[in-house]
Order: structure tokens, then sequence, then C-alpha cells
């Protein structure tokens, strides 16, 4: 029979260590009496199996899942000085999968310093994660979806979150902002070459602004901030490529090249919403949007279907009436679904957020998301064949934002193996940067961004 473990009593202090040990002993001497009986009555159910366990450590937030083939009863508390989350789950035994979470936990874990894991008692294993800060734990469960089956979640969040504003300018990811009265050296604005000639083959509906004008020199007296979501991540790895490629690895790559070249411009700044492997809710990437400030959001996918001859790069934007397109409608379903694929805990989602993001989309925004969709559309047509010739809508949750223009973008069919080949290489991910970033710079070089504090 099974001793008291340490792990199972450490985490608690006094009386309670106290109770606890009495518990465990009533707990043994009814196995005990179980088994007695157990000859002669069915055999009860065998435990549920830890099929897999993973850890996604952020600055937003630590996740840790395990996949198992039950769903499971968890009770969980926090223990002070030093802070410690207690988590005792029921209907499992401990295994080797289980086990293998200790290793799992980096050195680099913002969160967690290490975890422990034991028997607690029969049917029931503890885990306690010494903390590395006082969290807000969240705890719950998913049933299955997709590729994975039940899944317990352990989302740890830092009780005092940095202000995501605060930590741009503190950073100064950018170059300085001219002095009041002074005229930078370039403007973020204007294109300082003029659009080369359409190519042979290559959709005229591509190309947008064939002449730049340069922007009003009172325009520049501000910073533009752009926010830049490379989609899925964490547990949501979105479409995967016939040779294994994940599309939340090669958007993030394009994320990271095209913020780079940003950066590069004065006057400009960028936020990404994600800037490692781990999953954001639809509604928190437009939260973080609206919290920086930003004048544009632009939304970085790769697509897929069935057939692996579909291929073209896209650009959308919402539609207050329908989808363009039966394929639109279809891709936006896809993506929406993407909450359910990377977990979210329905308890604590922010139904007022949800409900301004759905009721206060407004003309608006969507006009301005098609001016920046065609002149993005434009650019990417020039290294890459269009699916479409022009900007579809249909209803993305992650563009409703009601007071920023917003696009999203299938750089290419991660689903096509030659595309799937583009999408992993490096030149083509920069080309697709600089695509974008010339398609910015068009759009405001037609739509100077309005004033706003000096702080920003």
């Amino acid at each position: 029979m099974s001793r008291t473990t340490p792990l199972f009593t450490e985490s608690l202090e006094g009386p309670e260590r106290l109770a606890a040990s009495g518990r465990v002993r009533r707990t043994f001497l009814k196995a005990g009496g179980t088994l007695l009986v157990s000859v002669m009555a069915p055999m009860t159910a065998q435990a549920a199996q830890i099929m897999a366990v993973r850890v996604w450590p952020a600055e937003d937030y630590t996740r840790v899942t395990l996949e198992n083939d039950a769903n499971l009863k968890v009770t969980h508390f926090l223990v002070k000085d030093p802070e410690r989350l207690v988590v005792d789950v029921e209907g499992i035994d401990l295994n080797p999968t289980l086990k293998s979470l200790v290793a799992k936990i980096q050195s680099n874990d913002p969160y967690i310093k290490q975890v422990r894991v034991g028997q607690n008692r029969p049917n029931v294993v503890r885990l306690v994660f010494d903390l590395k800060e006082e969290v807000k734990p969240q705890v719950f469960t998913l049933t299955p979806v997709g590729g994975y089956q039940h899944r317990l979640i352990f989302d740890l969040y830092p009780v005092n979150p940095s202000d995501p504003l605060t930590a741009m300018i503190e950073r100064g990811d950018w170059l300085p902002e001219p002095a009041a009265g002074t005229k930078p050296e370039k403007s973020p604005l204007v294109d300082p070459k003029p659009d080369p000639k359409p190519q042979a083959g290559e959709p005229s509906v591509a190309r947008a602004n064939p002449r730049v004008e340069p922007a009003p020199a009172s325009s520049l007296n501000r910073m533009i901030t752009i926010a830049l979501d490379p989609g899925h991540g964490g547990e949501d790895p979105g479409a995967i490529g016939r040779g294994g490629s994940r599309e939340k690895d090669v958007v993030l790559a394009i994320a990271r090249r095209l913020k780079a070249k940003i950066e590069e411009q004065p006057n400009m700044r960028v936020m990404l919403t994600r800037d490692a492997d781990y999953f954001v809710p639809l509604p928190v990437r437009v939260q973080k949007a609206r919290k920086v400030q930003a004048d544009l959001f632009i939304s970085i996918h790769s697509d897929a279907f069935v057939e692996p001859t579909a291929r073209g790069s896209s650009v959308f934007v919402l539609s207050e009436k329908g989808a363009s397109s039966t394929a639109a409608r279809w891709l936006a379903n896809k993506e929406n679904a993407a909450d359910l694929i990377g977990g979210v805990n329905i308890k604590t989602q922010d139904r007022q957020l949800a409900s301004v993001l759905l009721d206060l989309s407004t003309t608006a925004q969507i006009n301005d998301s098609l001016k920046l969709g065609r002149a993005v559309l434009g650019e990417i047509g020039g290294i890459n064949k269009l699916h479409k010739g022009a900007v579809e809508q249909a209803g993305f949750a992650v563009l409703k934002a009601p007071d920023i223009p917003s696009i999203l973008i299938e750089t290419a069919f991660i689903s096509n193996p030659d595309e799937e080949a583009k999408l992993t290489d490096e030149a083509y991910q920069d080309q697709m940067a600089n695509a974008v970033m010339k398609g910015i710079r068009h759009y405001f070089s037609k739509n100077p961004p309005l004033a706003k504090n000096r702080l920003t």
C-alpha cells in the first residue's frame, strides 16, 4: 500500500497538515475495505490516462496543458511564503507522461520555477507549482476538438500585468520623434520610389496608387502605431503543410521581419499581439491593439484548402452584410474557430468586450480597411500570384475593432507544396514583409493619420 508522500503535505501548514494527514489515513482504510469486496463486485473503471503534457511560457501568461482521455475533476488552491499553486487531479494515476512535465519547465519561464508531481492518494495526483511571483490562476477543462482529446488547462496570469502602451514606450523600439518644427530626413508616409510598371500576367486590379504624392508635413508630427497579429499560436498550430510546416511558425517569422522594417521608419512603432509561441484569444488580440491606440491592425495568416492545388495570396477585411464569397465565409468560419482549438476559458471571457466588437464596427472603419487592403494587395501581387484579384470581405472576429482599420492577409497556401516551400524560405518571408511595408506606406500617403495626443 502507498505511503503518504512528502509532496502531499509539504505545501500545507499547521492544522491543515494534520487534517490532510488524517484524510489520507481514512482514504487508505477505505481503499482497503473496498479491496476486500472487490472479488465479488464488478471491476471498477480504469483511471483516466494522461496522453500528453505541454507548457507554453510567455510574458502575457504561462499555460500548462494536460491532455487526457476523459474529463477530469480538479481542485486547486494557492499557498504563500513562498508562492505556490497546488492542484489535485482526481481520477488519474501517476504515469511517465505526467512525470515528464517536470522537465518541460524552462528556467526562463516568467512565472514557474519548477513543478513537482506525485501520487497524493489512490486515483488522485497532486501537482505543486513553485512560482516566481504571485499569480492569478485560471484552471478549466476543454472538451475534445480538432485533433485534441480532453484537455485540462492551467493558465497562470500575473497579478499586476504590464500596460502594453507603457511597455512599448519604455522599450523604445523605434527611432525618436522629430523635434517640434523640424522636418524628418524621410517620411514613413511617402514611398521614395514610384510604382514599377505592372508585369505581364499580373492582375491589373492588384496595383494600387500608381503615383504616390507626399503627405502633408503636419501629418508627421506624431507616432504611428501599427499592431501586427501573427495568427494562431500555442495550442493552436493553425494549418499544417504536407511537409510538416505549421502556420503559427511561418506567420510569426513573417511578422517579426515586418516588425523590424516598420521600426526602421521614423515616426512608426509596432506591437505584436504575440511575440512567441503561445495562444492569444481573438478578442484579446483586438483589445491589445486598442490599448496601444493602434492606427492599423494587420493579421497575418497562411491559407489552407483540402485540394493541394489551391494557391495564391489574399487580403480580407470585415463585412457588415455577409461574406463576399462562399470561400471567404468558409475561411472566416475556420479562423473564428481558433478560440476553440487554442482553448479559451469561457467563464472569464469579457462579454462586454465581445459585445462592443460585435455592435460598434463602423462603415468608416470598413471603408478605411478596404483602402488599406487594396494598397497591400497591390504590393503582394508583385511577389506572388493572387488567389483573388480584389480584396474580399467576411465576418472575421479578429477584424472587429470599431476604430482601427484592420486587414487579414493570407500570405500563401501552406497546403500547396510549392507555396509551403515559399513560406518557409527566408527570402520569400522578407519579400512578403517588404510588400506589406510598401502597402502601408501607400495607404498613409493617401490617408494621413488623424491627430492624437503627443504622448502617442
